[in-house]
């Protein structure tokens, strides 16, 4: 494995500006807003990155009915085909909750 397991995460909120105001105090940086995904209601607040730094990027999100509070953190695992992981999932005990789908620029999702 040439890179980091982890390719992005995304953090839901309800109130962006109250979640931008928390990180941005406690961890001493600025978010940087990202272009929507088109025809989204979605906004994205990108955490500083490194382009070949260690660690993953994210962002902050607040989508229309989107989940916030508690465990609400999506992680995006990097590999060449998500149907060949999600069947070893399937295989290892787990379930699809959604099939494969585009997320436009920036690759497949499931």
């Amino acid at each position: 494995m040439n890179s980091n397991p982890v390719g992005w995460f995304e953090i839901y909120v309800q109130d962006i500006d109250r979640a931008k105001h928390f990180y941005e105090s406690v961890f001493q940086f600025k978010l940087e807003r990202l272009n929507s995904p088109a025809g989204s209601e979605i906004e994205l607040w990108a955490f500083p990155m490194v382009k070949g730094g260690s660690g993953a990027p994210g962002a902050l999100v607040k989508m229309e009915g989107g989940p916030s509070g508690g465990n609400c953190a999506l992680v995006y695992f990097m590999c060449a085909d998500c149907a060949i992981e999600a069947a070893r999932a399937v295989a290892a005990g787990g379930q699809i909750v959604r099939e494969k789908m585009s997320i436009g620029q920036y690759g497949l999702s499931l």
